[in-house]
């Protein structure tokens, strides 16, 4: 246990820094004062529909970012999944907060900290057990953009095995906004 939070600890003191260092990059670089707020907000998100065997999965995700300048975005979103297994379901809602920073137009690296509420029941036995609880996700990503498509890999440095809703803490992403 000492060990993974000496290692979050270094994941978060360099993901401040690098945060840091942008913001103030990116105040400094600002040229069109008069701009508009709205003009620099897109939105985007991620919908997600599975069956299987006795299953059913959908979650909805919707999202908004503002750009800062052409290398660095900051934003938030929203998060709903339901799934069915046989007997057992789970419903996850949540918030979460976005920084996309892009090293070279096609290069970008995310951080993400995202809060689920989990509720889960399983069905065992004829019987039914619930667990309801919080589950904190940070996402260290990295990806390639064309515009406003970014499709990559991230991976989630709080991964908890027997809380998570996701089996593994590497997974793709494909992040589009508008």
């Amino acid at each position: 246990m000492i060990k993974n939070n000496y290692f979050f600890s270094k994941i978060l003191v360099f993901s401040i820094l690098i945060t840091a260092f942008t913001t103030n990059k990116a105040t400094s670089q600002r040229t069109n004062s008069s701009s508009n707020f709205w003009d620099n907000v897109h939105f985007g998100g991620g919908l997600g529909v599975g069956f299987g065997n006795d299953s059913f999965n959908a979650a909805v995700s919707p999202s908004a970012i503002y750009q800062v300048n052409q290398m660095f975005a900051v934003g938030t979103g929203l998060s709903f999944n339901y799934s069915k297994y046989g007997d057992s379901k789970l419903i996850a809602y949540g918030a979460s907060a976005l920084t996309l920073f892009n090293v070279i137009p096609q290069i970008q690296l995310s951080a993400e900290f995202e809060e689920l509420r989990i509720n889960r029941e399983f069905g065992f036995n004829g019987s039914t057990i619930d667990d309801d609880y919080w589950n904190p996700a940070l996402y260290l990503g990295l990806g390639y953009s064309n515009q406003n498509v970014t499709i990559g890999l991230r991976y989630d440095v709080l991964h908890d095995d027997e809380k998570s809703i996701n089996f593994d803490a590497l997974m793709p992403f494909v992040r589009v906004y508008f």
